[in-house]
């Protein structure tokens, strides 16, 4: 976490004062910081300092920042497999990025307010997210399966279908004479005999 005291800014030529309870601006200048620390020359110092194995679009999809409560303090986060090695590079960021912010916006100072430590709970995978998204993809693909195979099957199954697909009328219904529930037509029984 780093403060960002921003009393006098200097941009160039043109330079202006804020009072330091301007917090909307500061506010508004994390954002700025942020660019500035997910710039190329700014990620290479760190991938440097710290001889990290990645390149500068690598480390910049690690980092997540922003306004920490709404003030105008900074927080800089860094995901890695390791989480020591992910700690060594958050403090190095800490260490670089008040000087690449000094040497873009003159009068401008941050000071760490915390260092980061390790941590050593998983943070990702969620094995709960991933799990209900499973569910949710499975559930998914199910119906869209039986409503493809529905529309696709052209069977007939019973003479209510014959009537709302087709205006033929219907002569004769042959019945199920192998069917256990056929009462009407009586159960037909193939009885085979063998003569010693």
């Amino acid at each position: 976490m780093l403060y960002t005291n921003n009393n006098s800014l200097s941009f160039g030529s043109a330079s202006f004062s804020l009072s330091s309870g301007d917090i909307s601006a500061s506010r508004s200048l994390v954002v700025t910081y942020g660019e500035i620390l997910n710039n190329r020359t700014t990620l290479e110092r760190v991938i440097e300092k710290t001889e990290s194995p990645y390149t500068y679009k690598e480390l910049s999809k690690m980092l997540k920042f922003g306004s920490s409560n709404n003030t105008e303090i900074m927080y800089v986060t860094v995901t890695t497999e390791d989480p020591f090695e992910a700690s060594q590079i958050a403090n190095c960021i800490a260490e670089i990025l008040p000087e690449r912010v000094s040497e873009i916006i003159k009068g401008v100072t941050m000071v760490v307010v915390d260092y980061a430590i390790p941590n050593t709970q998983k943070v990702e995978p969620s094995i709960s997210k991933y799990t209900v998204l499973g569910f949710m993809l499975g559930f998914v693909l199910c119906a869209a399966v039986i409503v493809v195979l529905d529309i696709l099957d052209d069977t007939i199954h019973d003479e209510e279908h014959i009537l709302s697909t087709y205006e033929y009328p219907i002569l004769a219904r042959i019945p199920d004479l192998l069917s256990k529930s056929s009462s009407k037509y009586g159960y037909y029984q193939s009885k085979t005999t063998v003569e010693d």
